[in-house]
């Protein structure tokens, strides 16, 4: 039996209950929302119905209201709907028209191995349905086995399906949060000094304000990894969300991609970047090249991640900010392991916020 199968059959049962903390009805009406197919970036044939089914799961735990299955099918089959890991203007609001839904949930595979120790990264976010579709919540989780062991490795963590189930539960609980109690996930730990840009240039010109709108081009992928574009474009939305930017939903920028026919050769232009402000109605553009993001499988190996970035102004047309980030897994790690990242995401994510931090500051 393939490993995808095996996990339908296990996990598509009622599953393992792990939440964090007491799960009591939120304050005021429940939100309706959709919750769309998971997209798969990891690059194999990993179980994302049965993930899938674990989000709704705890989603309907922690208070959302989500439209059936088979309503949903019917909507997407109306209206020909085949790209689900984003939501254009049109599309969303037909789905608010047609279904009633408020808001729409889309979620992001970037990693998942069975191996041990297990690994598992996501990302997520919640766009608003009806007329000005919008982010209301962004975040993403990456987690592996093997990160906080401890004595004797009694924090080891060799199920998968275990490792999953924390993961979709600190997620859902970080949107449950923002929307019905207007409050932000608190991380683990602070930004570390080893994810700065190891080049950067701020132009004496750039204040972004209060709340500037900014839209995340696809990257240009150069790594090894596939996917290595797309995967890097969410760390990057959610970085410059978490900094104050208003982030244009990618399923907007997809379809003005398509109808402005712009085929990238290495990286957005300024002409390319000039005929996208007047479309999606941005103040700023960001694109740029991922020029490594590799994972590994076990208990040995190195996760790397290197990209850099052009933030590209409509008041100005020029190059604003531009920078080169590069690390490695276990950078500045000298003793037992302590400080080592084992996903790309957890380092990617970090490396994005240092970005997103120094542009408004």
């Amino acid at each position: 039996m393939s490993l995808c199968a095996a996990l339908l059959l296990v996990w598509g049962c009622a599953g393992t209950k792990e939440v964090s903390r007491n799960e009591a009805p939120p304050p005021g009406p429940r939100l309706s929302i959709a919750v769309f197919p998971v997209e798969n970036l990891s690059g194999i044939a990993a179980p994302v119905k049965p993930i899938r089914e674990m989000i709704i799961g705890q989603l309907k735990r922690k208070g959302f209201n989500v439209l059936e299955d088979e309503a949903l099918e019917k909507f997407l089959v109306r209206n020909r709907i085949r790209y689900t890991g984003g939501v254009d203007a049109l599309t969303a609001r037909v789905l608010k028209h047609e279904t009633g839904v408020e808001a729409v949930f889309m979620a992001s595979l970037e990693l998942f191995s069975d191996a041990v120790p297990p690994k598992f990264a996501l990302t997520a976010r919640l766009v608003s349905t009806g007329e000005n579709p919008s982010v209301l919540w962004m975040d993403g989780v990456g987690l592996a086995g093997d990160d906080s062991p401890g004595i004797l490795a009694l924090g080891l963590i060799e199920d998968s399906e275990k490792l999953v189930t924390k993961a979709l539960d600190t997620l859902t609980w970080s949107c449950a949060d923002r929307v019905y109690y207007n409050t932000e996930r608190a991380e683990a730990s602070k930004l570390q000094g080893k994810f700065k840009p190891r080049i950067s240039y701020r132009s004496p010109g750039l204040e972004p304000g209060r709340g500037p709108r900014v839209a995340v081009v696809p990257l240009f992928n150069r790594s090894g990894r596939k996917y290595g574009g797309e995967i890097m474009v969410l760390n990057l939305m959610r970085a410059l969300k978490s900094a104050g930017f208003d982030v244009v939903e990618s399923g907007i920028v997809r379809s003005a991609f398509l109808n402005l026919r712009i085929i990238m050769e290495d990286g957005i232009s300024l002409g390319e970047a000039s005929a996208l402000f007047g479309v999606v109605n941005v103040d700023f553009v960001l694109g740029g090249r991922v020029l490594d993001y590799e994972d590994y499988e076990g208990a040995s190996g190195t996760a790397r991640v290197g990209f850099s970035v052009q933030l590209i102004s409509r008041s100005s047309q020029k190059v604003v900010w531009s920078s080169l980030s590069l690390n490695n897994g276990d950078d500045k790690v000298y003793f037992f392991d302590w400080g080592r990242v084992n996903t790309t995401h957890a380092m990617a994510s970090q490396m994005a916020q240092f970005v997103g931090d120094m542009m408004v500051k």
